[in-house]
């Protein structure tokens, strides 16, 4: 025979454990006594002795309140039950037995009679420190995202200005500045995929030579980790010296080629050596440029030693030397090599595309871009389907006849696959424009994948060599 109250345990229990989860402890507020009961969870959470004891009208539980919080909780507490006979509140509690500060969330509800007049008041008490401490720290990532897309948006800018300055077309300003920034684009994947920790030297060069004049370039050096400052100077620093390589020196010929060897100094930082041999007779430039500046007087500064060029007849040697504050540890996430950043010549080296007659869909969630992509597109030639900048509106689009596409990734935290896989089964060539890293765009599908930020010309010209015009 079952004892009595037997069915009821379960629930008892079932209720029991459903507390010590969610890290609930309960009081009883007798009015009428002016007792406060607390129990074992409450204790533990708040560090009031388990037990029944004198209320004080209330007192008993406000006087472990921050005493920043103490009265607006009260205000908080008292106003609610007047009102609705319950109350919800957050605050500071700092436990009486350790003085540890913990954050606390209590609720209850009023108990009257049939008179109105308050008989108890019962409660729970819960621990949500790990709550507030996680939306601390997103807080806290938030502003350093702030400061860091201030950051790069201020670099964005001035990069823009001292360029516009030290050059006499604008085709030329296009094409150099499209340069540096993707050399800065280039430095902030690296860093974005080692959660802003460190890139290392390695992938800064393999993402700068590696997709120049294979075969001609080389570099080598121990496994170092540079800090995001760091990370930056050195991949425009390392874009400046190729880019003039390609233009006017080694690399301009077949037979040249570039090394860049770094090794650790004795200080704890680097030096990394670029070595151009092979290549045309060098002289100084009797113009000094935006590169050179930035190669004389910024890369030395931003990574905390010196830098130096100089203009040998048998090439262009460079010395950067960067100190121990530049170089950090190894971090937890390290991306793969990265794919090589294949040289961009000057749109105008390309031609234009011939897009006469084509019509290309336009997907894409920013603005400014899908009106850039319109342009250019429109410009050699195509008639443009779109821009869409919705999934949604993407996929309504697709019954109008498309010879070609342009997709973004990723539209608005939506994946464009499904626009992708219906242009598959047509038969439908399309290209994705990406600000992800190699990983970013859709799996599974035999198309190009162009970068941002990118020249809208690269568009047009990928465009034009999948439908065969270019």
């Amino acid at each position: 025979m079952a004892k009595p109250g037997a069915d009821i345990h379960p629930d008892h229990e079932r209720l029991e454990l459903a507390l010590q989860s969610a890290r609930l402890g309960e009081y009883d507020w007798d009015m009428v006594r002016d007792v406060v009961s607390v129990g074992p969870r409450m204790s533990a959470i708040t560090g009031l002795p388990v037990g029944e004891w004198p209320a004080e009208r209330g007192e008993f539980l406000y006087r472990g309140v921050h005493p920043q919080e103490r009265e607006a909780t009260r205000r908080s507490i008292e106003e609610a039950m007047r009102a609705e006979g319950r109350f919800e509140v957050e605050y500071r509690r700092i436990r009486e037995d350790d003085g540890r500060t913990i954050w606390t969330r209590t609720s209850g509800v009023l108990v009257a009679d049939e008179a109105g007049r308050p008989l108890r008041a019962v409660g729970l008490v819960q621990d949500i420190g790990e709550r507030r401490a996680e939306e601390d720290r997103r807080r806290a990532l938030m502003a350093e995202l702030d400061h860091r897309v201030k950051n790069v948006l201020a670099a964005v800018q001035a990069l823009a200005v001292q360029t516009a300055k030290r050059t006499t077309s604008l085709d030329s300003f296009l094409a150099t500045f499209a340069g540096r920034l993707k050399s800065m684009a280039s430095a902030n994947e690296l860093l974005t995929a080692a959660r802003w920790r460190g890139a290392a030297v390695g992938h800064l060069a393999a993402a700068e030579l590696g997709g120049i004049a294979p075969g001609q370039t080389r570099w080598d050096g121990p496994e170092l980790f540079l800090t995001p400052r760091a990370a930056n100077a050195l991949s425009l620093a390392l874009h400046e010296l190729a880019t003039n390589a390609v233009k006017y020196g080694a690399l301009s010929t077949e037979s040249g080629r570039v090394e860049v060897r770094w090794a650790r100094t004795p200080e704890g930082g680097f030096e990394l050596i670029w070595t151009e041999t092979g290549g045309p007779a060098v002289a100084a430039p009797t113009h000094k440029g935006f590169g050179s500046t930035l190669l004389n007087q910024v890369t030395g500064r931003e990574l905390m030693g010196e830098a130096a060029v100089e203009y040998r007849r048998a090439g262009v040697t460079a010395r950067l030397r960067a100190g121990p504050a530049a170089v950090v540890s190894r971090p937890e996430t390290v991306p793969q090599t990265p794919a090589p950043q294949a040289y961009e010549p000057a749109p105008a080296a390309h031609g234009p595309a011939d897009l006469q007659g084509a019509r290309v869909l336009i997907v894409e969630d920013a603005v400014l871009l899908a009106l850039e992509l319109e342009t250019g597109l429109s410009e050699a030639g195509a008639t443009v389907v779109g821009p869409a900048y919705e999934l949604q509106e993407a996929l309504n689009l697709l019954g109008q006849p498309i010879d070609a596409a342009v997709l973004d990734a990723n539209l608005n935290g939506l994946s464009v696959t499904p626009v992708a896989e219906a242009l598959a089964a047509r038969g439908v060539p399309f290209v994705f424009a990406t600000g992800y890293g190699d990983t970013g765009a859709p799996m599974g599908f035999d198309a190009p994948v162009i970068r941002k930020p990118y020249d809208v010309t690269q568009v047009a010209a990928a465009v034009s060599g999948l439908l065969g015009t270019g």
